[in-house]
């Protein structure tokens, strides 16, 4: 009798990861109405239990991967442990203006943001790391910028929930690429780091009466928050582990299922104001994530 263990198959392991992606894909798009129900709350005391309440979720998931030996090895390293502040201070900015807009009812912008997304990162890695961009490219980050400027002049203004959630997950993709670790390791990392002033300043609105963790409608604002953890953590662990079994294509094609979601429920559910000038907008969007979409399909294939 043997005692080798038979290695998973890779149909069976791109199962097990498609199923894991679209997960996540799913619970992030569905995270709007999360951040409704906690709308009532200022978006710093909500960022800051988003944080707090993700370590032990985190913490437990390293553990359980045995790989809490990396998390002591970045702590030990300055020059991981400074970038990991980095990102963790783009990505508390990011979570910020997300819970924010959505309370505020501008989840229309916020879907628009996450669509920009995949082109501003295309456009960094141009413009910081040298990639150059093909041809397909150009007409899809033009097509955005068209978007983008249709909204800024039907508004009278540039959309800055949508070029502030796109810059600030472009800028915290790119840094987070320099963090010698895993994804799992690196969330921990960022939501220890973020965690420290999130509590100094849950200690004092706590002290000074501002605190929402007591009270609230029902006396539901306990629950609420404590499940801040489990909608940060859990979607992006179960990301981290799909991902890594899937194709980039694959993942590059799933990308759009949370925008497209939040954006359903904004216009259907949220009944936000979606003008004819919006929709045009939005086509132009739509219109270069189609050229961006099929292009990298297209050169991953050849």
């Amino acid at each position: 009798m043997s005692n080798q263990i038979t290695p998973i198959a890779p149909r069976e392991s791109s199962t097990r990861g498609f199923a894991l992606a679209i997960t996540a894909y799913l619970l992030w798009g569905f995270l709007p109405l999360y951040m409704k129900a906690v709308g009532h709350i200022p978006a710093v005391e909500v960022v800051a239990h988003r944080a707090l309440w993700s370590v032990p979720i985190a913490a437990f998931a390293l553990f359980w991967a045995g790989r809490m030996g990396d998390l002591i090895t970045a702590l030990r390293t300055p020059r991981m442990l400074g970038m990991a502040v980095v990102t963790a201070a783009i990505i508390s900015v990011n979570w910020g203006i997300y819970v924010w807009a959505i309370a505020v009812g501008r989840t229309v912008e916020a879907a628009l943001g996450y669509y920009i997304n995949p082109l501003f990162s295309v456009f960094l890695a141009a413009l910081f790391l040298g990639e150059r961009l093909k041809r397909a490219q150009l007409v899809a980050i033009g097509l955005a910028i068209i978007a983008v400027s249709i909204l800024a002049w039907e508004r009278g203004g540039l959309p800055w929930v949508s070029v502030a959630l796109a810059v600030s997950w472009g800028f915290y993709a790119m840094f987070k690429r320099s963090l010698p670790i895993g994804p799992n390791q690196g969330f921990f990392l960022e939501v220890l780091i973020i965690s420290v002033p999130a509590l100094a300043y849950l200690i004092w609105i706590g002290m000074t009466g501002g605190s929402h963790f007591f009270g609230g409608p029902g006396g539901a604002n306990p629950w609420l928050l404590a499940a801040s953890g489990l909608v940060t953590a859990v979607p992006l662990l179960l990301y981290a582990n799909g991902a890594k079994l899937l194709k980039l294509s694959t993942i590059g094609m799933m990308q759009y299922i949370a925008p497209s979601i939040v954006f359903l429920l904004a216009v259907f559910w949220f009944r936000e104001p979606f003008t004819f000038t919006t929709l045009v907008a939005f086509l132009f969007i739509w219109s270069a994530l189609v050229v961006f979409t099929a292009s990298a399909f297209l050169s991953r294939r050849t």
